[in-house]
């Protein structure tokens, strides 16, 4: 593998409390922002796409290795075609006799049915899941031990990288990444297109951009609408460290612009926007909500090294990283490293910016 005038009235202040209890909406409460915001999509914006196998995978891929395929693809979230694809392309899944592939390397140092360069899966072929390593190595069938020549394991570490570089969304970015070469990229997806019973390779449906008006109109308050409006147009924008716009953004960065885009302030930084937020309990969560990761060394409980905007329950919009691809819509809840979630709307500076905004309009 190369490898988004102050009134004095009484009545003025009733519907200033009326407007900031629609921004703080509880879960019960949540009504959907008019249809004027946004038309309305004929595509199924809730569910996943799921492929059935064509004859030709069936009768191609070993049973072994298509459960595989299938299992560590709805787990990771990528396409089970695709991994199957790079499975063929790499070593007609497992069954080549070239070397290194059930043991040692090939003249390029790949191993296994996945051809992991031994550097890119953690610095040799069989890696202790509890030691320190840099690398896709992975156990996936839960022996502790990450084997680059077991399909299982190797078939998880793939579907990880090819995760971690774009997919599902950006599925040739991803196998480009893979094993640098637009051939191969070529291949891989016409193999998978045929392993697929409709010959497509699918994308999810947050990868749709007529999904994002359903988004837009289940925002709880006009101004959550304004701000996710405004956070969903920048998806396919590239990740840059300090980058605020137009043209790109960091993690917080697209969250401060977000926020600004509805006329409200908060901090610029992930480290700013943490004890921003009122913390709110996990499953309370709401689109404008804020989610925040571990990203490693020098981030952790007390100060998380990435964010994400909550946009619907589940899914939230980010700017990852150089490497993750472009900015989008992607689950959170399956990650194993967040620390915690944050409400700004619901800050005190936050809801004296929410009056003057209301005050201003009338």
């Amino acid at each position: 593998m190369k490898v988004s005038q102050p009134r004095t009235a009484l009545v003025i202040g009733i519907a200033g409390a009326l407007f900031l209890a629609l921004i703080i909406v509880s879960p019960m409460l949540m009504t959907a922002v008019p249809s004027i915001l946004g038309g309305g999509s004929s595509t199924d914006c809730n569910g996943t796409p799921v492929q059935d196998v064509s004859d030709s995978a069936g009768s191609d891929i070993p049973p072994k290795y298509l459960e595989l395929y299938k299992k560590f693809g709805k787990q990771i979230g990528v396409q089970w075609n695709i991994l199957a694809g790079v499975g063929k392309r790499e070593t007609d899944h497992g069954r080549s006799t070239m070397p290194g592939v059930q043991s040692g390397t090939n003249e390029a140092g790949a191993a296994g049915p996945m051809q992991f360069l031994i550097s890119t899966w953690g610095g040799k072929a069989q890696i202790k899941m509890d030691s320190t390593f840099s690398g896709y190595a992975s156990d996936g069938d839960g022996d502790g031990i990450g084997d680059v020549y077991n399909p299982a394991d190797a078939i998880l570490g793939a579907a990880k990288m090819l995760k971690r570089n774009g997919a599902p969304e950006n599925v040739r970015r991803a196998l480009f990444i893979y094993n640098r070469a637009w051939w191969y990229v070529d291949q891989v997806i016409e193999i998978a297109r045929k392993y697929a019973k409709n010959g497509d390779v699918q994308v999810p449906p947050q990868a749709d951009s007529s999904c994002d008006d359903p988004l837009v109109q289940a925002a709880p308050s006009v101004v959550v609408a304004k701000i996710l409006a405004f956070a969903l147009a920048q998806r396919g924008k590239p990740y840059l460290w300090g980058g605020t716009g137009p043209d790109a953004f960091d993690c917080s960065g697209i969250i401060y612009a977000a926020y600004r885009a509805a006329g409200l302030s908060i901090p610029r930084t992930t480290f700013g926007q943490w004890p921003f937020g009122v913390k709110i309990e996990a499953g309370s969560e709401q689109p404008g909500d804020l989610v925040f990761f571990n990203a490693g060394p020098g981030t952790g409980p007390s100060s998380p090294g990435h964010v994400g905007m909550i946009v619907s329950k589940g899914k939230m919009i980010e700017a990852r990283c150089t490497l993750c691809g472009p900015i989008k819509v992607t689950t959170y809840q399956e990650r194993d490293n967040i620390v915690g979630y944050t409400r700004p709307l619901s800050n005190p500076d936050v809801l004296e910016q929410l009056k003057r905004l209301q005050n201003a309009s009338l």
